[in-house]
């Protein structure tokens, strides 16, 4: 078995772990009732397509308008459901990057989560830490969609354009990637808004529905 790519850098959040449904969703709602009581409820499917389209930094920013006082408050009460809640990987997802590292793949996490979760997450699931991480700790200008995490990759393992895949289920993450000129493969099997779908299929340079398809791919 031989690899496609010698590094995959991959996102987290709806990619390999189901986490906004029981997670990132329920936190913001609780989050933004307690600092506008008389806004109008989000669903989670506008809280998904915000997601994808601007991203959740310019969602909270720009379109929800938070100010520093109310994006602390939400920050503050995501991080209370993050620590609480361990997420469970998409099923194959482990046992597909674990094979991919055992053959000398690199495996790196660009995610607007944080550092200290991912790597809890990947240290119960996967039995090991990636390589890198560039989670939402880092500022803003740092984070996907802009193409530092990738630049930085890249040099730090001495890696061609061509020697990387990015694995992510929404836009910021596409955005990151042709940014760089990097391959990029939709995560399919997270996707059930029709219109998200869709769009990541026309855009996307691979699709995929299943993480066995995906897993196919990896592997030559």
């Amino acid at each position: 078995m031989t690899l496609k790519y010698k590094c995959l850098i991959l996102d987290h959040d709806d990619t390999a772990v189901k986490s906004t449904p029981d997670i990132h969703y329920p936190s913001f709602v609780q989050a933004l009732k307690e600092v506008r009581p008389n806004d109008k409820p989000i669903t989670f499917e506008e809280f998904v397509g915000y997601c994808f389209n601007p991203g959740f930094s310019s969602f909270c920013k720009d379109i929800i308008q938070f100010t520093d006082t109310e994006q602390q408050h939400q920050q503050k009460v995501w991080k209370k459901y993050t620590e609480s809640t361990v997420p469970d990987f998409y099923e194959l997802f482990p046992e597909t990057i674990q094979e991919f590292k055992a053959q000398g793949g690199i495996v790196t996490v660009v995610s607007h989560s944080e550092r200290s979760r991912i790597e809890r997450d990947y240290s119960i699931h996967c039995g090991f830490l990636p390589d890198a991480i560039f989670g939402w700790e880092l500022e803003d200008h740092q984070r996907k969609p802009h193409p530092y995490p990738i630049k930085q990759i890249l040099t730090r393992f001495d890696l061609q354009e061509s020697d990387a895949l990015v694995l992510d289920d929404l836009k910021p993450g596409m955005e990151m990637a042709k940014s760089c000129n990097i391959d990029f493969a939709a995560a399919g099997w997270s996707h059930s808004i029709p219109e998200i779908k869709q769009w990541m299929k026309a855009e996307s340079n691979y699709y995929f529905e299943t993480i066995k398809d995906f897993r196919d791919f990896v592997f030559l």
